[in-house]
């Protein structure tokens, strides 16, 4: 198990041809998906996200209403004040989490201060096991992912040979 985000970062994109083959590939072929969610299972037991939290400072996290709900009643404000000092516009418009210079505005360290309030987006990440739509059709995304995120750097080592890609 690859736990180490430099040699992450260096591997993954070394693979992202190979992952975008792959991603290709997975797509032409019949597979029962249970077998993908199993390796996903089991790499996720092995891996604490909290120990990590490089997808706190690499991405941006969309937020929804009942994020910033939960998130306003967490903090003890008013909804319009949590929307004018923790989000910001994304490309689309839409409201994400204002990010700083180390990450997501709620990360201290490796710490998620709203941990127990989180939006959505984070709670499901890395989206292999929850997410929308059939984890084939999430595999755009997860590509990158495998870049930055040991979960989906394993899981798709331990997909590859499930399927005896080559």
């Amino acid at each position: 198990m690859v736990t180490d985000l430099v040699q992450i970062r260096r591997e993954g994109e070394k693979l992202r041809p190979e992952n975008l083959r792959f991603r290709k590939w997975i797509k032409s072929h019949t597979f029962v998906e249970r077998q993908f969610r199993r390796a996903a299972e089991e790499v996720q037991v092995s891996i604490d996200c909290r120990t990590c939290a490089e997808c706190c400072r690499v991405t941006e996290v969309q937020i929804v209403d009942r994020d910033v709900e939960k998130l306003a009643r967490f903090l003890g404000i008013s909804e319009q004040r949590f929307l004018a000092e923790y989000t910001a516009a994304g490309e689309d418009g839409k409201p994400i989490l204002k990010r700083t210079g180390r990450g997501c505005v709620f990360l201290d360290g490796k710490e998620c201060t709203v941990y127990e309030a989180r939006p959505g987006n984070c709670e499901r990440f890395p989206h292999l096991l929850r997410g929308s739509g059939s984890l084939e059709s999430r595999m755009w995304d997860l590509v990158d992912r495998a870049t930055y995120c040991p979960i989906v750097f394993n899981w798709f080592a331990r997909v590859k040979a499930l399927t005896n890609f080559k």
